[in-house]
């Protein structure tokens, strides 16, 4: 087929083209396809889980130059997506951060995505940027940041990457044109059960990962501020120069916080930039009961928050805020580009935000989540952040009810996570039994259990080890703003992972 013949033949089946969004969003509408309705939840399966060379021979996967399908084939395979992917809105599907979405911000991510704008300019973007920055502004002022800043991001890594690259900038603001070398070598310092990207951001960012010191951490997943100190004190020693700390408001695993007001003290007296990476726990922003988890957030030069975790934003909403003033997050971040960030343009240029960013085109994610803010107000998710933290102690009430059958990591954790062991009926004996062999069975039981939950279908737990501490893998349970659980269902989960239990071999 020459040029003229296939542009034609495109253009004039366009419109037609376009009514396959009619035929998507009744696939949408479908039952089965969010799995969002309490009396279905037994009927309807979390996944359809294949292993992939028997899905690949189910959906036809292969992309070839010719080869087209009609409006009806395109519509099979949207339905054939859906089907054999895993429905995160469905009620029991725990197995991450994040989980059920809310409906307001789902709407907000359909129209962004329809409306195909970026956010990097408001002659691009007019409503979406001033929207960005109101939603900016009101997450400065919860976290006590008079005159803050920030931006969203593709992600938390990349959230606490900017974190990284400011103290960067404001410590060796030369670093920018003239790059490291000569520098004595700059060290961070983290928790060791804080998120892998502190390693991987000093990896990418010319630092080095052995300049990402681990701190220690207590049983309870707090980084120490003792060990915190001298680490430093012992990296100044050896001729490097320390420059950023981080504390975690909600570790991956145990859901713990560091204790931020005394993490700033040491980042006060060694001349260091605090950063939080409160990308799972920055939801107790929003608290009633919690929000002394994140005391001293004020101090903080920087954080991260990720609203696609425990709030319900669709994926992905992720926030780097700053309390530096000054302009610095531009002046970090711009390379001048003049051919697009024109300063000479017919509105306030103010409110163009490309410059802040190390993005060019960058998705809207802040629509989202202020579609879901005008819709409920901030103190209605306040709320249901409570909700599900009180639905993580309910459960850790409900394992010790079965003591026999499950053992707490921790008998109280401070956040939503929830984590636990399952003892299967064959490995039931008396304390004085639990040998070190028994704990190696036990630590093959939750992986064993999660193979079941994806073929059954009925449910979806994540398990996790915890090396900082030497412990093997256990379930972790998360609790979220969405689904809005009722006790019962605390019941069913335990229930469940019984059932599925009894089928496996330690």
């Amino acid at each position: 087929m020459d040029q003229a013949l296939a542009v034609n033949r495109v253009r004039e089946g366009l419109m037609d083209d376009w009514s396959i969004l009619e035929n998507v969003f009744k696939l949408l509408q479908k039952d089965d396809t969010f799995c969002v309705d309490p009396q279905k939840w037994n009927k309807q399966k979390i996944v359809s889980f294949l292993q992939p060379d028997d899905l690949k021979e189910l959906i036809n996967l292969k992309i070839r130059e010719t080869e087209t399908s009609t409006l009806a084939e395109i519509e099979q395979l949207c339905q054939s997506v859906i089907q054999y992917s895993v429905k995160t809105s469905h009620g029991r599907f725990h197995n991450q951060l994040f989980g059920q979405v809310d409906p307001f911000g789902l709407a907000g991510a359909l129209i962004t995505e329809a409306m195909n704008g970026s956010s990097y300019t408001y002659e691009v973007a007019p409503v979406f940027s001033l929207i960005e920055t109101e939603l900016i502004a009101t997450v400065c002022r919860l976290a006590g940041y008079d005159h803050g800043d920030g931006i969203f991001g593709p992600g938390g890594s990349m959230s606490n990457m900017y974190g990284i690259v400011m103290a960067r900038y404001k410590y060796a603001p030369e670093v920018k044109t003239t790059g490291m070398f000569g520098m004595r070598p700059l060290v961070l310092f983290t928790s060791d059960e804080s998120h892998y990207s502190f390693v991987k951001a000093s990896h990418w960012l010319g630092i080095g990962s052995d300049n990402c010191v681990a701190v220690r951490t207590n049983e309870r997943g707090q980084m120490l501020l003792d060990d915190l100190e001298a680490k430093i004190i012992e990296s100044k020693a050896r001729g490097a120069q320390p420059f950023f700390v981080n504390c975690t408001a909600g570790t991956t695993v145990l859901g713990a916080f560091d204790d931020i007001n005394g993490a700033a003290d040491l980042a006060e007296r060694y001349g260091l930039w605090l950063h939080v990476d409160a990308c799972l726990g920055g939801a107790a922003l929003l608290s009633h009961k919690h929000r002394s988890l994140i005391a001293g957030l004020q101090r903080a030069n920087s954080f991260a928050w990720n609203p696609h975790k425990t709030v319900g934003v669709p994926l992905q909403c992720s926030l780097f805020l700053t309390r530096e003033s000054g302009n610095l997050l531009e002046r970090c971040n711009s390379a001048e580009a003049h051919y697009l960030f024109h300063q000479d343009k017919f509105y306030d240029v103010s409110y163009d935000t490309g410059n802040k960013s190390v993005q060019c085109g960058r998705k809207i994610d802040a629509f989202k989540f202020w579609l879901m803010l005008k819709a409920r107000g901030y103190g209605q998710y306040g709320h249901l952040v409570d909700h599900a933290i009180d639905m993580g102690r309910l459960l850790e009430d409900k394992l010790r009810e079965r003591p026999d059958r499950f053992r707490l990591v921790l008998q109280k954790h401070e956040y939503s996570n929830v984590c636990f062991w399952y003892i299967p009926k064959d490995m039931r004996v008396p304390a004085n039994e639990e040998t070190t062999d028994w704990w190696t069975r036990l630590y093959t039981v939750a992986p064993k259990i999660k193979e079941q939950m994806a073929y059954s279908g009925t449910l979806m737990v994540g398990y996790s080890p915890l090396k900082a501490q030497n412990l093997g893998n256990f379930f972790r349970m998360v609790f979220t703003c969405f689904p809005v659980l009722q006790i019962h269902e605390l019941d069913f989960i335990l229930d469940e992972i019984e059932r599925l239990g009894e089928k496996i071999v330690a």
